[in-house]
């Protein structure tokens, strides 16, 4: 991390002094930052004279005395809380009097840091990410003792290499680890639960959800493999635990079960996926097997609902007799589209008969020719080979269909909502304003679109539903709506709102 901010600030036209602790560091990041930069000469993305001059502008020195002409000293060292204020306090003997010290920590409070200070006030964090030239997002992060200047010192500087700064409070994962914990922690559990499968979750989630004509590039599980389940689980326990046992942040058994195991994902060659060479091994997936005998439903009848309509339009499309009854015939398959409560508490509020219900996700693209996943779930008591044949006619036009066991909110229904959820938190306890979380989020974990943004394109009343049914069949307090989120709904508000 300190060698890629290092070369962040030096191309953006600053002297940057560098130092470690370990003999030879030093020399070896400007190195590695000489070659970076040299790479980027060569490919044309930047003059050789700005290479030189980029190149210049890095020193390494020996003593950490040798820092105090630094106006900003950035600490990018071990996440060790004792470690880093020592650090700091012998830092603010030798720098001026009005330098700002900040820490790169991911994880550790801002707070604790700076309580190693006799001026606290310039003290913040400034949390860059991997690969930090590319990453173009950065949190300011003010303690509670952070002078306003401090972080306008901070802003400005951001500003000026072409990364977009975002200010959180002092709060356990600040902004972008804390907002991010909706989409893997969830998926653990929806795996953990007995659902479905990691694969399925992640095909779906790359190509069922779909904001703008865009999806996520990588499922959750994809992703807790690039990163490691190491780096990865600490931080859910962690975020838990600081947040004092919080439900929305509970880690999962089966994360912590792989990783004491060893299975870590790219770094180790097996996690959720093996890994060869560093390229992920794809797993194929499997075909609805063809109907041995009779076809179990000649008709399909879709229950009443909002969707009701569109659907009857995708079953016709797909060359499914429409059954037009006020009540479902004993051939026809009963096709229903709950929002947030699972296939059971559905087929019992309406009486209906579940041996021959199939549950289809409506929250996201579903019609014919218009979308590349289609997402059904049975009851505990559907008939099997009913299931299997539903998953072949709604495969007819080409899409893939996925097929669950039962679940409040399906799979994406449930992770975009969660991942709503935590950041309508975020933005409730002020730790971030809320065009700050989307646009941090956005760009600090690639996704389609910001989380509150998601919510929006949704309707935040729709969100509310979904997070209220999954609480009401599961009557666990971690899908409890924020009152950021109920609030907006029912007052028609965008939930990038502020107050």
């Amino acid at each position: 991390m300190g060698r890629g901010i290092a070369q962040l600030f030096a191309q953006a036209g600053h002297r940057v002094l560098l130092h470690d602790a370990a003999p030879g560091a030093a020399m070896a990041a400007q190195a590695s930052v000489a070659e970076a930069i040299g790479k980027l000469a060569d490919k044309g993305k930047i003059t050789r004279e700005a290479c030189d001059d980029t190149l210049a502008r890095l020193q390494p020195v020996a003593a950490l005395a040798e820092l105090a002409p630094a106006d900003v000293v950035i600490e990018a060292i071990v996440e060790d809380l004792a470690v880093k204020k020592r650090l700091f306090a012998e830092l603010e003997s030798l720098v001026a009097p009005d330098a700002v010290l900040v820490s790169n920590t991911s994880s550790l409070s801002v707070t604790a840091i700076a309580s190693a200070c006799r001026h606290p006030e310039r003290v913040a964090g400034y949390h860059f990410f991997n690969p930090v030239p590319l990453m173009k997002v950065v949190e300011v992060i003010r303690g509670a003792r952070t002078a306003a200047a401090t972080v306008e010192t901070l802003l400005a500087l951001t500003r000026r290499t072409g990364h977009a700064p975002v200010i959180a409070q002092d709060a356990p994962g600040f902004l972008i680890n804390h907002a991010g914990r909706g989409y893997g922690t969830e998926a653990l559990k929806l795996v953990g639960e007995g659902v479905t499968d990691p694969y399925t979750v992640d095909r779906i989630m790359r190509e069922q959800v779909n904001f703008g004509g865009a999806g996520f590039k990588l499922g959750p599980f994809e992703l807790l493999d690039l990163t490691g389940l190491d780096v990865s689980h600490p931080v859910m326990e962690s975020i838990y635990r600081q947040f004092y046992d919080e439900p929305r942040f509970r880690p999962s058994a089966l994360a912590a079960q792989r990783v004491a195991g060893g299975l870590l994902g790219r770094k180790t060659g097996e996690g959720f996926y093996r890994h060869e060479a560093g390229q992920q091994i794809a797993i194929p997936e499997t075909e609805p097997p063809a109907l041995a005998g009779p076809a179990p439903f000649t008709r399909v009848w879709v229950a009443p609902g909002p969707q009701r309509s569109a659907l009857c339009e995708l079953v016709a499309a797909l060359g499914a007799p429409l059954d037009n009854h006020d009540a479902p015939g004993a051939d026809s398959l009963v096709l229903i589209a709950p929002l947030g409560i699972d296939a059971t508490a559905a087929v019992s509020e309406a009486r209906l008969p579940a041996e021959r219900s199939i549950a289809i996700d409506t929250l996201f693209p579903f019609g014919a020719k218009a979308c590349r996943r289609r997402v059904l779930m049975s009851t505990p008591a559907t008939d099997p080979v009913l299931a299997m044949a539903a998953q072949r006619l709604f495969m007819a036009d080409g899409a893939r269909a996925s097929l669950l066991r039962d679940s409040g909110g399906f799979v994406a229904q449930r992770i975009v909502a969660m991942m709503v959820a935590v950041s309508c938190e975020i933005a409730q306890q002020r730790i971030a304003d809320p065009a700050d979380i989307d646009l941090a989020v956005r760009l600090g974990l690639g996704y389609p679109m910001g989380p509150l943004s998601m919510g929006d394109a949704l309707g935040a009343a729709t969100v509310a539903q979904v997070l209220t049914g999954i609480h009401s069949v599961t009557a666990d307090p971690r899908y409890r709506p924020s009152l950021w989120l109920r609030r907006r709904a029912q007052l028609g508000l965008s939930l990038l709102h502020n107050d």
